[in-house]
Formats: C-alpha cells, structure tokens, sequence
C-alpha cells in the first residue's frame, strides 16, 4: 500500500490551494533550476533509471521515448506536446490532475522540454474539459506572472513557452499523430507511420507527444531520486499509478496507487469493495474500454500492472477500471463499446470504417438473441480481420472487447439465442 509520504499528487481531491502557492507550500517548482542545471542527458538517463512507462495507455518506456529527439538541432524547432484528450471510456485520471493539480504538469513540461531542447509545449486538451482548461490555464497564467515559465523559466536559462489547445471533443484524436494534425488545423485523422513524430512530427519538426500523468510524475521523481520511483512495482511495472475506479463498487474513486497492486486489494482498500461482495464480481474491464475484460476467475489473482495483465490477454492500458457485478447483461455492455467505436472511427481505413458498424450490427442481434450461434465464430473472425490492419489503433481498440467478451463469455451468447430461438426469452432479460 502506497504511503501518505510516497504520494506524487497531493491535492488529487481539490481538498487544498490549487493555485501556485498552494503548490509551493506542498513542495512543487522547489529547485526547478537545479534540476534543468543537470543537463539534458542526465535528466533522460535519470528517467529512463526511474523505470517510468508511459501512462497513456500503451506502456512505452518514457526516458527511451525522449531519447529519440535530436539531439542537435538541424534549424528547425523541436516540440513537446501533451495528450490531455482524456476520451477513453471510463478513464478519469488526468483530468483530476489538471483541475486539482496543475502545476505538477506545468513544471513537469518545462523539465521534459528542456530535456528534449524543445523551447514550445502544447497541452492539447480534450473539448468537453471546460472547468480543467479554466484552471489549467489560470495555473499556466500564474507561471508566466512569476516567471516560472517564458524567458529565462525559472531563472535556469532556458526560455520556455507552454500554449493550451482545447479540442473538438473527438476520441481519434487522442491517437498521437490525429492530435498533432488537429493541433494544425487539419482533420483530425491519423497519420502513416514512419515518419513517426520524433522525426517529423507537429509542422513537421521533432515532437514528442506525451501523456499528462507521464510528464506530470517526472519533477517528483527527479526530485527524490530515480531510485525511489523503481522501488514500487514489480521490475519493469515501476512507480506509483492513478487507477480511475468505476462501476459496482461501493464507493467509485480515482486514487495513487503502487504499480502491481493485487486488484481485490485495489477495490476492498479504496473502493469499499464489489457491490454485493466480492463473489458478486463478473467482469473487469482493467484498463479503459479498448483492453479485454477479465472474468471473475481471473480477477482472483489479478495483478495491476502492463506486464501480468498482457500475460492475460488483457491489458493495464489507462488503468481505468471499470467493474461489473452479475447483474450485469455483459453482452449489451459490450455491444455499447461497439456502439462508441462505431461513431468515433475517423473513416480514414476501410477494415475500422466498414468493420466498426458491421461489428456493431452483430452485437445489436446477439444482445436481443436475434443470430446464429454461427455468427460468433463470423464475428470473431471479423474482429481478426480489423484487429492490426488499420493506421491508428482504433481498429484494435474496437476489436478487442468483443474477443474478450467471446473469449470468457460465449455460453451466454449461445443461450440467448437458443432462448430466443425456442421462445424462452423471458427469462434471459435482454432488454
């Protein structure tokens, strides 16, 4: 269990001063100078010593990520962008950090950046987050006020400028490459890989896109020590992690965690436990709605971290993790993720645009009983056809809940449709 003193965000609730005294007084912006006084490859090899594994869902080593940019300059600018387009659904850890704890972002990007020599950030930040730009932005105007940030940041010698773009409120584009086409006014459609952005990525410069929790975590590890970060977890699953806990939980929450808690110990200790008792547990959505869900089995020894939950066929993703009691029609569940995967798919490849609605359509009969058992084994292979034939991973995200529901429930699909097929439908309650 994390300690109250091992906490990298100590105002996750809004309980104290967001602003940038309150800040200060609870240990922030305190010897940013001498941090970026390191030097750029200290910093990165400091990072990368940390273990941190990017917290935007896929995982990637964040030190080895920075280590990408150039390290001269060839005339053009570098960029760090920020990824605050929080759309996955039932993930709601970052914007917890930007309403109630701004400044850990803010000074995180001023460190990053200099450690890549990118002098501009952006903060692209999702369109329905209109209370956590106001107090973001009001975090980034009190930084420039006491030149924390702009000329000369912090008095280390290094000019910095931080911009806030809101979006339009659409789920593509948090997928990196969508982002920096939106943030240059462009459709917002993924982009072919390679180049990937660290070669040319915004305006077509170097640029590394992070996720907030990410960069928001770095000054206190810089601060503490490498070696303080890699002490929590399991090797390679460093760190502490917000977990966004929502569902059949007694008492829904977001909350610091350390990396590789045992999930029942994740949900009795914060959450008051499973609605109904633990026994009570169907499925677990572990990461935000892209990842498979767990079944009840699984759960037992479940284990929150990248690596054990990969093992599983799963994933830690956002650490969102959305829970289901037995009262819950797993089936129409699913088929409301179809539903959203359909709407937000850009159209840009043929397997996500035709084979999001065609996957949704499936799951629309198998919720009222109305297919074939045949159609499973259809579905799943449509599922393998999109699954890795798209740009982005939108076609994998759309993919990947219905092979979970598949995989731990099939029975329950088959017996809706031999109800509905000999007429016992009252009993199934589909609808």
């Amino acid at each position: 269990m994390l300690q109250d003193k091992d906490r990298i965000f100590t105002n996750l609730y809004g309980m104290h001063d967001r602003s940038l005294a309150g800040a200060k007084a609870r240990g922030h912006w305190d010897g940013t100078a001498e941090i970026i006084a390191r030097g750029r490859d200290t910093l990165i090899d400091q990072v990368k010593a940390s273990g941190l594994r990017g917290r935007g869902g896929a995982g990637f080593p964040t030190g080895m990520k920075w280590s990408f940019m150039p390290k001269q300059s060839d005339g053009r600018p570098s960029y760090l962008v920020i990824n605050a387009d929080e759309s996955e659904p039932g993930t709601c850890k970052d914007r917890e950090i930007m309403r109630h704890d701004p400044h850990t972002l803010i000074e995180g990007a001023l460190i990053a950046s200099f450690a890549m020599n990118a002098n501009t950030c952006y903060i692209y930040i999702r369109g329905e987050y209109i209370r956590e730009r106001e107090a973001l932005q009001a975090a980034i105007d009190e930084c420039y006020d006491a030149g924390l940030v702009g000329k000369n940041a912090a008095k280390s010698g290094f000019d910095f400028d931080l911009y806030l773009h809101h979006g339009a409120g659409a789920y593509i584009c948090g997928e990196e490459t969508a982002l920096l086409e939106s943030l240059e006014g462009k459709k917002g459609m993924p982009r072919m890989k390679p180049p990937f952005p660290a070669g040319a990525g915004l305006y077509g410069c170097p640029t590394t896109v992070n996720n907030v929790e990410s960069i928001a975590v770095v000054p206190t590890i810089l601060r503490r020590g490498p070696e303080w970060f890699a002490g929590f977890g399991r090797p390679n699953n460093a760190g502490t992690k917000l977990f966004g806990i929502s569902g059949h939980v007694n008492n829904p929450c977001v909350v610091e965690e350390v990396m590789s808690i045992p999930l029942k110990e994740l949900l009795d200790r914060h959450c008051g436990g499973v609605r109904g008792g633990w026994k009570n547990i169907k499925a677990v959505i572990p990461g935000g709605s892209s990842v498979p869900m767990l079944n009840a089995a699984q759960c037992e020894d479940a284990i929150m971290d990248f690596d054990w939950l990969r093992e599983q066929r799963s994933g830690l993703g956002t650490a969102a993790v959305i829970v289901m009691d037995q009262s819950t029609d797993v089936i129409k569940a699913i088929w409301r993720l179809s539903k959203f995967y359909k709407h937000e798919s850009c159209g840009q490849c043929t397997p996500c645009r035709e084979g999001t609605g065609w996957m949704m359509r499936v799951m629309d009969r198998l919720v009222r009983g109305e297919a074939e058992v045949e159609e499973i084994d259809m579905l799943l292979s449509v599922t393998k056809q999109v699954e890795g034939h798209t740009i982005c991973a939108l076609g994998d995200a759309a993919a990947w809940p219905i092979q979970g529901l598949v995989r731990h429930f099939r029975g329950e699909i088959e017996d809706r449709i031999k109800a509905k097929q000999t007429g016992r439908m009252g009993a199934m309650a589909a609808e």
